[in-house]
C-alpha cells in the first residue's frame, strides 16, 4: 500500500514508515520485558522515550525546531493536559485518603459486607455497577482501586489480579452509560438515539459479563481467602462516598476531586491523623507518586500525534475501506478502524471522532443498522482501551495499585472476552432487527 499525503501537507511517507514508532514502542517495551522475564523492570516510560525520538527522526519536515513543535502540540493536546490534571488530583486524594484511615475504612466495609468467597465477583459488580452510573471508567478507578488494592494486600491476594477486576468492570459502564463520551460520540456520529444504541450494545456485552462474573465466583470459591474484617468507622467512608455520589449526580471529575482532598483534609484534622505540614507532604507525596503517568501520558501524546501527522491514521482508514465486501466485512472494517484508530491515540473517544464519519459512510453504503455500527465503535475502541499498557485507565489503575500495567492487562478478562463476544454478533449478524 502506497503512503498517504497527511493532514498539514507534510511530505509523502509510507504509511507503514508512519506507524513504525508505535510498533517499536511496543517491542521494546514487551520484548524487553519478555527477555528480563520480569514486567516491572522495564520502565514505559524509557521505552516511550526511544520511540519518540525514532518518530521525530523519521518525520519529513524541515527543521528540528517544526518537528519537536509538532511534538509538543500532541504533549500539550487539551485532552492530554486535562488528563494530567486528573492524574495530579487523584494522585492527591488518593494519598491523603490513605494518610486519614479511608482506605482501611473502605476495605473493612467492603470484607464485612462481602463474603470472603464472593469477594471477586463482588468487586466486579460493584465495578460494573459505578461505571454505569457515573460514565467513567476513569473515575470509576479512581474511586475503587485504592479499595481494592488494600483488600487484596489485606488477604494476601495478587494485586493486579484483583486491581484488574475493578479496571474491567470499569469498562463495562464506559461502553453502556447513557453519560459516558463514548456513548455519545458514537451515537452522534452514526445518527441514531442513545436508547436504541443502548438497546443493541447491551445484548452483546451482557453475555460477556455473565461469564466473566461465574468465572470470578468460581476463583473465589477455590481460592480459599479467608478475611477478617477490621472495625468500621463511618466517618472516614465519607470521602469515597461523595465521590461516588458526586459522580453519579453528574459533576465534573476534576471538581469531585477537588471536593474529596479538602473532605480528607477535615476529616484528617479532626482526628488528628495528620497535621497541617502532615497533610501538604500527604499531598505531595500523593501527586509524586503520579509522576511517571504525567511522563508517559505526554510522551504517548506527543508521540501519537506525530504518527498522526506523518500519516499513520490515514494510511489505516485508506487501507481498511479499500477492499469492503458484504454487511460482515463492512462491519469488520469498522471494527478494525476504530480499534486501530484507539491504538494510535491510547484514547477511545477521540478514535470513535476520528473514524466516526467514514464509520458512517460504510454504514450508508452498505445498508447496515446506524444502532449496531455505534455499539461496534464503542465496544471494540472500549475492548482496545482496556488491554494497552499506555491507555489513561491502565495507567491509573496502575499508579494507583502500585503494580505494572502489563501485568493489569494480563488478568483484564471483560475486556477480552467483550471483544470475543463483539466478534461473533459481527459472525452471525446478531442482534437481527
Amino acid at each position: 500500500m502506497s503512503g498517504m499525503m497527511n493532514t498539514h501537507g507534510g511530505r509523502h511517507m509510507n504509511g507503514w514508515l508512519a506507524l513504525s514508532p508505535l510498533a517499536l514502542f511496543l517491542c521494546l517495551y514487551l520484548v524487553s520485558s519478555i527477555v528480563a522475564d520480569d514486567f516491572y523492570k522495564v520502565p514505559i516510560a524509557a521505552a516511550f522515550l526511544l520511540a519518540s525520538a525514532y518518530a521525530l527522526l523519521i518525520t519529513r519536515t524541515k527543521g528540528t525546531e517544526k518537528k519537536i513543535a509538532i511534538f509538543s502540540s500532541g504533549a500539550g493536546n487539551k485532552n492530554v493536559l486535562l488528563m494530567i490534571w486528573i492524574f495530579v488530583l487523584a494522585g492527591a486524594f488518593a494519598g491523603t485518603a490513605e494518610d486519614m484511615g479511608a482506605i482501611d475504612a473502605s476495605v473493612n466495609l467492603v470484607l464485612r459486607i462481602l463474603p470472603g468467597k464472593f469477594i471477586y465477583a463482588g468487586l466486579f459488580l460493584a465495578s460494573c455497577f459505578i461505571s454505569m452510573a457515573i460514565g467513567t471508567s476513569v473515575g470509576t478507578i479512581v474511586a475503587l482501586v485504592p479499595v481494592a488494592s488494600g483488600i487484596a494486600s489485606e488477604a494476601g491476594m495478587d494485586v493486579a489480579f484483583v486491581t484488574a477486576i475493578v479496571a474491567g468492570g470499569a469498562f463495562f459502564g464506559d461502553n453502556l452509560s447513557f453519560i459516558s463520551d463514548t456513548t455519545i460520540a458514537s451515537t452522534r456520529t452514526q445518527g441514531c438515539s442513545m436508547q436504541d444504541k443502548f438497546k443493541v450494545n447491551v445484548k452483546i456485552v451482557t453475555p460477556a459479563a455473565v461469564i466473566v462474573t461465574a468465572i470470578y465466583v468460581v476463583c473465589g470459591l477455590s481460592s480459599g481467602a479467608e478475611v477478617t474484617a477490621g472495625e468500621v468507622d463511618g466517618l472516614k467512608l465519607i470521602p469515597y462516598l461523595l465521590v461516588i455520589g458526586l459522580a453519579i449526580v453528574g459533576i465534573n471529575v476534576v471538581t469531585v476531586l477537588l471536593a474529596g482532598i479538602l473532605v480528607n483534609a477535615v476529616i484528617g484534622f479532626a482526628y488528628g491523623s495528620f497535621s497541617w505540614v502532615g497533610w501538604l507532604a500527604s499531598v505531595g507525596e500523593g501527586i509524586g507518586s503520579m509522576g511517571e503517568l504525567i511522563i508517559v501520558t505526554m510522551l504517548a501524546g506527543g508521540m501519537l500525534e506525530v504518527i498522526r501527522y506523518n500519516g499513520g491514521l490515514d494510511f489505516i482508514i485508506s487501507g481498511l475501506t479499500r477492499h469492503i465486501s458484504g454487511k460482515r466485512g463492512a462491519e469488520f472494517s469498522i471494527a478494525a478502524l476504530v480499534s486501530l484508530a484507539n491504538l494510535c491515540t491510547a484514547n477511545n473517544t477521540i478514535a470513535i471522532i476520528t473514524t466516526g464519519q467514514i464509520a458512517r459512510d460504510i454504514t450508508s453504503r452498505y445498508g447496515l443498522d446506524p444502532r449496531k455500527s455505534a455499539s461496534i465503535l464503542d465496544t471494540f475502541s472500549c475492548l482496545v482501551q482496556g488491554l494497552i499498557p499506555y491507555g489513561a485507565q491502565i495507567l491509573m489503575a496502575s499508579g494507583l495499585s502500585g503494580v505494572s500495567g502489563i501485568s493489569i492487562v494480563g488478568f483484564m478478562f471483560y475486556p477480552f472476552i467483550m471483544g470475543i463476544c463483539a466478534v461473533l454478533a459481527i459472525i452471525f449478524r446478531y442482534p437481527r432487527h
